[in-house]
């Protein structure tokens, strides 16, 4: 089971990316959230990635954050929503935009994502707003910025940064306020580490 691949992105479209990683180029299925935030090709690159198997299938869906990917897990659990339909969704609204609909049981903006009919978005609902509003009760601020700094510094190891160099690059970061997401704490740190 892949949950993380980080490499180069060697090319991106709207709904997909091809990461290669250590020479192996990996197709991964995107949505438009995580595609926005995407650095330019042959940039280096992470995402969080599920990864799908059925009988004559293997698929990998890659998102930024982990948060986007558990929502993307938690629509998967919704009886009669696949992978198609559940990147549908977060491509159709941003992951707290999401969180908030289904906490509020707002069926009317749910049904307003394209391909997402009426029984869907009850389905949605009904089976995932205990859930997500225990989500959204959970404190955003700090933990992600303690992990992405983890994950930044390993990221740029993994880029061939010594781990001191990366480190410093990445406290400097946190001291200045460090960005919410992956993408961006990645692009912040190389900058300073390439003096751009």
């Amino acid at each position: 089971m892949i949950g993380r691949l980080t490499g180069r992105l060697a090319a991106k479209a709207t709904d997909h990316v091809l990461l290669d990683v250590g020479g192996v180029g990996y197709i991964v299925h995107i949505p438009l959230s995580t595609f926005y935030d995407l650095p330019e090709a042959e940039s280096p690159a992470s995402l969080f990635v599920h990864t799908h198997v059925r009988e004559d299938t293997l698929a990998l869906y890659g998102f930024l954050t982990e948060r986007e990917r558990g929502l993307f897990q938690m629509l998967l659990s919704v009886a009669g929503i696949g992978p198609k339909v559940a990147l549908t969704v977060l491509s159709g609204m941003p992951p707290s935009e999401l969180v908030s609909a289904l906490s509020k049981q707002d069926v009317r903006r749910l049904v307003a994502i394209p391909g997402v009919g009426k029984k869907t978005a009850e389905r949605m609902v009904l089976e995932l707003a205990e859930k997500v509003a225990k989500l959204s009760a959970e404190p955003s601020a700090e933990a992600p910025a303690a992990v992405a700094a983890d994950d930044v510094v390993s990221a740029l190891v993994n880029l061939g940064y010594r781990k001191s160099e990366a480190d410093r690059a990445v406290e400097t970061i946190a001291r200045l306020g460090a960005p919410k997401d992956f993408g961006s704490y990645l692009k912040e740190a190389l900058k300073r580490l390439t003096g751009g």
